[in-house]
Order: structure tokens, then C-alpha cells, then sequence
């Protein structure tokens, strides 16, 4: 029992943590750009191949 008064605000606090950072990123824009990712491995310019 007193193992769960210990391990629930914990819980609690590391929770509250992890809303914290998705709000952050939320505010930051880090979402914004949903199909940018998919459409770039799709275009040629970006290549990996040496210029020669």
C-alpha cells in the first residue's frame, strides 16, 4: 500500500510531463507539415548520387 502512495503521483507527474512536451511541439509547429515527408521521398531533385 505504501508502495502505491509512492508510485501514483509519480505516474501523475511523468504524465503531466509527457502532455506538456505534445503541447510544446503542438505550439511549435512541429505537426504542421503532415505530407511533406512523403512527397519529398518521391522527388528527384534530392538525390543521393554523386555529381559527377
Amino acid at each position: 500500500m505504501s508502495g502505491l502512495l509512492f508510485l501514483i503521483p509519480v505516474a501523475l507527474f511523468l504524465g503531466l510531463i509527457g502532455l506538456a512536451g505534445f503541447l510544446w511541439t503542438l505550439r511549435n509547429g512541429q505537426y504542421d507539415d503532415i505530407d511533406g515527408a512523403s512527397e519529398r521521398i518521391l522527388d528527384d531533385r534530392y538525390d543521393d548520387k554523386p555529381d559527377v
